[in-house]
């Protein structure tokens, strides 16, 4: 994966002569834009972390008007947005004015290290590979969550760029993340497991079993099958599925979580014992609700394309837009793309071709 070229057009420096990143962020896309969009720009932007806020300038500069982070977000002028109503090749080939594509463009110019947006998914994925372009010989880029599973964290690709998929894809996908685990996550050598319906080779569809072949013989340490009800209990360090399953699995999870929690609630107001054992557990509650809240770090990376790209839920609140941000500027304070890039480049080194 490669880097985006750091130049003085895409890097500022602020008065201590810190290095500033800068990045673009979708105003226009999500459920709730542009206010919230605007409003978790102005909550994560500071002298460090400089925001082109891409968008329709008559929408976006009121909202901007009289906040003392104003100075550090610039509005970048858009006059289209690209809808989940809309096919998103086709999209983004004809709508070269629109918030996603031109902030694809502020990544491919040089004049952003990263782009983060809430809006239609496919769209942003299109916008990536058609403007931004493919690193390396990666054929599909896939998006990276990160899991809280109980013995440490579990990268699940692809959670929901590619929702049709052939073996080899999958068999990308691992090699992405297996790179992704060693060099973000710190896992010296990564377990691989294939999300299935059972632990058996034979198990799953045409899909599965043609990929567990594969991944079979990658050279990965791929420790077989994972049904869903392992993700989270530490059976592998890196899940690979498509795209569709991904997504599923994903958002099963995060409203799993959610009701769990509503349950919690409810329950420790029940009675007088309950609110007291509630509080005695309020601190150890927030701590584990906190490690399963997506908005806590508001997006996933998309890994396989020459820049940071940051996708972020449709429903994105101003939380979930600032956290987004800052967890993007960590990605490039602490070169993840590039040391993403040469983990993959070594490893394939390595591994038998596709």
């Amino acid at each position: 994966m490669l880097a985006v070229d750091q130049t003085a057009s895409s890097i500022r420096e602020d008065m201590t002569g810190r290095a500033t990143v800068v990045l673009t962020l979708d105003a226009e896309g999500g459920d709730n834009a542009p206010h919230e969009i605007v409003a978790g720009a102005l909550e994560a932007a500071s002298p460090q972390l400089h925001i082109l806020l891409v968008g329709r300038p008559e929408a976006l500069e009121p909202l901007l008007e009289g906040h003392p982070n104003a100075s550090n977000v610039e509005v970048i002028s858009s006059r289209t947005v690209i809808t989940c109503d809309h096919e998103p090749a086709a999209a983004v080939k004809a709508m070269p004015d629109s918030s996603i594509v031109i902030g694809a463009k502020t990544v491919a110019e040089g004049r952003s290290q990263g782009f983060v947006s809430a809006g239609s998914t496919g769209a942003v994925l299109a916008a990536s590979l058609l403007v931004i372009r493919r690193a390396g010989n990666i054929r599909r880029p896939a998006i990276v969550t990160t899991l809280p599973g109980e013995s440490g964290p579990v990268a699940l690709l692809d959670a929901g760029a590619n929702a049709d998929c052939r073996p080899e894809h999958l068999l990308e996908f691992a090699r992405l993340g297996s790179a992704f685990a060693r060099t973000v996550l710190g896992i010296p050598e990564p377990r691989l497991g294939l999300l299935n319906i059972g632990e058996e080779p034979a198990k799953g569809n045409e899909l599965a079993r043609a990929a567990y072949k594969l991944l079979e013989a990658s050279g990965l340490v791929f420790v077989g099958n994972i049904e869903a009800r392992d993700l989270l209990k530490g059976a592998a360090d890196v899940v690979v599925t498509d795209g569709f399953t991904g997504n599923v699995a994903l958002k099963l999870l995060e409203g799993c979580a959610s009701s769990v929690f509503r349950r919690i609630r409810r329950a420790a107001e029940g009675s007088l014992r309950a609110r007291v054992g509630g509080l005695l557990l309020r601190s150890a509650l927030g701590q584990l609700r906190r490690s399963l809240d997506p908005e806590e770090y508001g997006g996933t990376y998309l890994l396989g394309v020459k820049g940071l790209v940051i996708i972020c839920h449709g429903n994105s609140s101003r939380r979930a837009i600032a956290n987004a941000l800052r967890f993007g500027a960590k990605a490039i304070e602490r070169g993840v793309l590039a040391a993403v890039e040469s983990e993959l480049a070594r490893a394939e080194n390595k591994l038998p071709p596709f």
